[in-house]
């Protein structure tokens, strides 16, 4: 079915009919110059399956675009498929001004460069993401709401639209929602949209992130919530709901809130931006690990390399989904990293990380899935480990937690100047198959910094469930549970459990950018009670924290199974001076209620006021 929302709103994802394409040869294909093929003996030069692709420069445009091209027509509408692949540049300049290269990226895909600096790979083009158009045979009902599950970062983007139409060449197009990252990103010569306004409506797209990018103009336009950090802007117009930049030189000022929507932070309290691989001038494959920082603003690479650590490929062990946890374990034992190439890895028992600095580093959203009730991946209480580009699903028997980081009761050797960071991170329970998690992720160390995540248990799928059966079937507690002091979280998207979404415990957290939907399916408000109180806060401090800090934070509502559902708050904190709320809200999208924004204050976002959040701007009040 199809669904609408007024202008401004979040349609429903539920009932969107998905089908996966087929994989084309041309898609599986790694693709390497002569070159590259001569170096393939070489130790530095890695072999990273038949699922990464390497581009050079002395290629013919043409058949880099006629790869990338079959690429996205398998993966555009693979939503829910097996599918991973990643397309890596090597330095060097792709795309002439008469012949530019235009890619366009689909359903777990990574395109990224290889060099040291954004700078080092440039493609005279365009990177791109439209609307997919749901209806009347793919030419109505256009929204970017399940554009999730994909990666762009480390090169440069002069953008050129020659040969496209009139509206296409207006812009760079990226309509996105969740799941989906931008960094280390040059791009001049035009405008970035971050919507698709080429299609017929409504347009809709619902999340997304930039780090570590210089940027020209951005235009924002239906989207509902987003996070920019540490970055450069030429200028930013537009916005939704929630509109979060930190760190970010040339960022809009907060005036006015809620109209213009913007929360503006002029630092960043903690950052460390993602690892990324890249080739140096020697060909060799390498891994740079940006170092922690504070208090900072704008790129880290506008005077030179990314302040932190490079770490050869030789120490790493490059994975594969045919390897099994006991040969990883066995190389983590043995003082490898992990480098985890594209493809789908049944995981029955825990992936250990127990070194201090370890990196475990995933390409083309490589997906760890829970077999046998197993915790995926155990991160040990020690300080600096770094987990990126990595998704995590629940399986079909029920895991306790699917990422958890230092024990419940650990001996928390945690360093403030070296945090363990979660970069890219992302967790589904539901979607693909049944899946059934008490907790998606668990951080009981401290210091741990997570920077970007989305935590879904899934409100669609292909597991040939309604929602009823989906509720009872696809078993999720609670998305985040943060028991560690000292915790910050940059982008924290977490949607549709069964209980408290998110719980924060720990002392001294800060939470930059939360977005939550609550649960499309409870079938009673008997299903949804907590105790007395009717329905769980879509974010919970505890009631023993002393300090805690949000900037930016939404929950909506959308009962879809029983529209008259209530949930009493949408936030709910302890009254204590420490705890600060800025720039929250509450919305309806067309079903439910939520009583209050926070601690019984505010008023109800009900149908009266569907797509019109209730904000409060300070709580509790100055």
């Amino acid at each position: 079915m199809t669904t609408t929302q007024p202008p401004g709103g979040r349609a429903p994802r539920f009932g969107l009919v998905l089908t996966t394409a087929l994989l084309t040869a041309a898609a599986t294909t790694t693709v390497l110059s002569a070159a590259t093929t001569a170096a393939a003996a070489s130790p530095a030069t890695p072999d990273l399956g038949p699922n990464v692709t390497v581009f050079d420069p002395g290629m013919p445009v043409g058949d880099i675009q006629a790869t990338l091209d079959a690429a996205h027509a398998a993966q555009v509408d693979n939503e829910m498929g097996t599918t991973r692949h990643a397309y890596l540049f090597k330095p060097g300049t792709y795309g002439t001004a008469e012949q530019p290269l235009q890619i366009k990226v689909g359903y777990y895909t990574e395109i990224a460069g290889l060099g040291a600096s954004p700078t080092d790979v440039v493609i005279n083009g365009k990177v791109e993401v439209y609307n997919r158009c749901l209806a009347d045979g793919g030419t109505s009902n256009c929204l970017a709401l399940v554009n999730f599950w994909r990666t762009l970062s480390n090169l440069s983007i002069n953008i050129n639209a020659a040969g496209q139409d009139g509206c296409r060449s207006s812009a760079n197009f990226w309509a996105v929602s969740q799941a989906v990252s931008m960094r280390r990103l040059d791009v001049s010569g035009g405008t970035l949209s971050l919507m698709d306004y080429c299609t017929a409506g409504p347009q809709y797209a619902s999340g997304g992130f930039i780090a570590d990018s210089r940027l020209p103009s951005v235009t924002n336009g239906s989207q509902q919530q987003w996070l920019t950090r540490n970055s450069e802007v030429a200028g930013w117009s537009n916005g939704v709901w929630n509109q979060v930049f930190s760190g970010v030189t040339g960022a809009p000022a907060e005036t006015g809130f809620p109209s213009p929507p913007y929360t503006t932070l002029d630092t960043t309290p903690v950052s460390r931006e993602k690892p990324y691989l890249y080739a140096d001038a020697k060909g060799r494959y390498n891994v740079r690990v940006p170092a922690a920082r504070r208090d900072t603003r704008g790129i880290s690479w506008a005077t030179g390399l990314t302040p932190g650590r490079t770490l050869p490929i030789s120490d790493f062990f490059v994975a594969r989904p045919s390897d099994s946890v006991h040969d990883i374990n066995r190389q983590l034992a043995r003082g490898k990293n992990l480098l985890l190439t594209p493809g789908v890895y049944d995981i029955p028992r825990s992936i250990e990380v127990k070194r201090p600095n370890t990196v475990v580093l995933g390409l083309g959203h490589a997906t760890l899935t829970a077999t046998r009730g197993s915790t995926p991946i155990e991160v040990a209480d020690v300080p600096g480990v770094v987990v990126a580009g990595v998704t995590i699903d629940a399986g079909t028997e029920k895991s306790p937690v699917l990422l958890r980081v230092g024990k419940r009761h650990g001996e928390r050797r945690a360093s403030p100047d070296n945090p363990t960071t979660l970069s890219d991170v992302y967790f589904r329970v539901g979607g693909p198959h049944i899946g059934k998690t008490d907790v998606a992720l668990e951080v009981n160390s401290d210091h741990v910094l997570i920077d970007h995540t989305w935590v879904w248990r899934a409100d669609h799928g292909v597991e040939g469930l309604n929602d009823t059966q989906r509720w009872n079937t696809n078993l999720g507690r609670n998305g985040a549970v943060i028991n560690g002091d000292h915790v910050t979280a940059t982008g924290l998207f977490v949607e549709h459990f069964q209980q408290y979404n998110t719980i924060w415990n720990g002392d001294d957290g800060t939470t930059i950018l939360y977005q939550n939907e609550l649960p499309y399916d409870p079938p009673t408000q008997a299903d949804w009670m907590n105790g007395a109180v009717e329905g769980w806060a879509g974010y919970k401090v505890g009631d023993r924290v002393r300090r805690h800090r949000l900037y930016g934070g939404g929950v909506y509502v959308f009962n879809q199974n029983n529209p008259e559902i209530h949930t009493e708050n949408g936030f709910e904190v302890p009254q204590a001076p420490g705890v600060r709320l800025h720039h929250i809200m509450t919305v309806n999208l067309s079903a439910g209620i939520i009583d209050h924004v926070v601690n019984g204050v505010g008023d109800a976002a009900d149908t009266t006021k569907v797509g019109a959040p209730v904000y409060i701007t300070d709580y509790p009040a100055p």
